[in-house]
């Protein structure tokens, strides 16, 4: 399996509800330092939104960004019950999923 194929897979374990960091999800696919590499898997997911890469935002919980835009990123967290402020996460510690085990 090659990595974006393990970074699909680990998205499929974020529950809705949840976000993660590129770095979370990096260290979950067993590549610690590849956050911008988990970025680029999420931008060429083929099966967005069905595999979740929505769900991945910045380490601060700033959104980033999102192959069909922003805008629609935020609008199926809010569907997912996760807040967005000012391009931020409420609660944004509250919200974070990390165990991918």
């Amino acid at each position: 399996m090659g990595f974006d194929e393990k970074v699909w897979k680990a998205l499929k374990r974020i529950p809705k509800g949840k976000v993660t960091t590129y770095k979370e999800l990096a260290k979950a696919v067993g590549s610690r330092n590849a956050s911008r590499e988990v970025g680029n898997a999420c931008n060429k997911n083929p099966h967005s939104p069905r595999v979740p890469c929505h769900r991945v935002v910045s380490s601060s919980g700033k959104i980033g960004g999102y192959s069909h835009g922003v805008k629609k990123k935020i609008a199926l967290l809010k569907i997912e019950g996760v807040e967005v402020k000012r391009g931020k996460i409420i609660d944004f510690e509250k919200k974070v999923f990390k165990n991918f085990a």
